[in-house]
């Protein structure tokens, strides 16, 4: 029995699948960030084969015929392949984009075009498991726009200038401020991470229709699919990033304007399987489409 190991080395966890060449799904790790570019090259690589040892469990390192990881921005195998070889994993070691295995996670066609809007938001046509174009994907101060450190921004911005809306109380309250000027200075300081952490209080407001979130939410919908739209995209579209893949008004509103213009994008919920799937395709008895119905299932809305 060959198996693959299928890594999505984010900058803020790690997640490891380990599977058959035939489809199955044998094991799964977590462990902390491992990209290279956030977390260290050093620490990167340690929280990789953390969560591929745990992700082996008891089944043989020697067994793994091939490991692709998937991380943002400029890396190579360099750091990680030394890391797995000490567990026992000698197969050869691949690093994609990870925007290359989350339009993996949602289609196993050659050609497409991916939407992600989690911490940030990018658009990306992949080709033969290369990203050959993009949009968007400028980080938090150029753009991003629709992501949730955007949403998180807006709700700031949104809060200080309306004051005695409930929305801004709510937002206060998370942040701990008491005044609209406690507000500015938190918000001076830069606190990125729980700037980004007020995203699921827009949505949630939203939900309960609030005015001020619901119109937050309607421009985060306009700009990803805007973002998606200077794509031109060509081929299936997949849906990928927190905000995209779970039950958020924003994943609604994006996929309402794609239905009506009588599209089926797809979901990419499990890069890391994407991943195992990039992994194990050449070495699987099954064909690339029937391959990734057994790792990934029916990812089609």
């Amino acid at each position: 029995m060959e198996l693959v190991v299928g890594v999505d080395a984010g900058g803020t966890a790690s997640t490891a699948v380990v599977a058959t060449t035939g489809g199955r799904i044998v094991g799964r790790g977590r462990s902390g960030p491992g990209n290279p570019l956030t977390a260290g090259a050093g620490n990167a690589a340690t929280a990789v084969a953390a969560a591929v040892r745990e992700a082996l469990g008891e089944h043989s390192p020697a067994l793994v015929g091939a490991a692709t990881l998937g991380i943002a921005g400029p890396a190579s195998a360099a750091p990680f392949a030394p890391a797995l070889a000490a567990l026992g994993v000698t197969g050869p070691v691949g690093v994609v984009g990870d925007v290359v295995t989350a339009f993996a996670a949602g289609s196993p066609a050659e050609s497409g075009a991916v939407l992600v809007a989690g911490t940030g938001a990018i658009a990306a046509a992949v080709r033969a498991d290369a990203v050959v174009r993009t949009e968007d994907g400028l980080g938090w101060l150029l753009g991003d726009e629709g992501s949730g450190r955007w949403l998180g921004l807006q709700a700031v911005r949104t809060a200080v200038r309306n004051w005695s809306s409930p929305f801004a109380a709510r937002v206060a309250a998370q942040a701990g401020v008491r005044t609209a000027d406690e507000m500015v200075y938190w918000a001076q300081a830069l606190p990125l991470g729980e700037i980004t952490e007020l995203a699921p209080l827009v949505c949630a407001a939203a939900r309960a229709a609030d005015p001020h979130a619901t119109a937050i939410v309607g421009a985060a919908v306009a700009h990803l699919v805007h973002t998606l739209d200077e794509l031109r995209p060509d081929g299936p579209v997949v849906l990928a990033g927190g905000l995209l893949t779970t039950g958020t008004p924003v994943r609604d509103g994006v996929l309402g304007i794609l239905r009506e213009r009588g599209l089926r994008p797809r979901t990419g919920r499990d890069p890391a399987a994407g991943a195992a799937w990039l992994a194990a395709r050449p070495r699987s008895p099954l064909s690339p489409a029937a391959l990734h119905d057994a790792l990934l299932g029916s990812v089609v809305d």
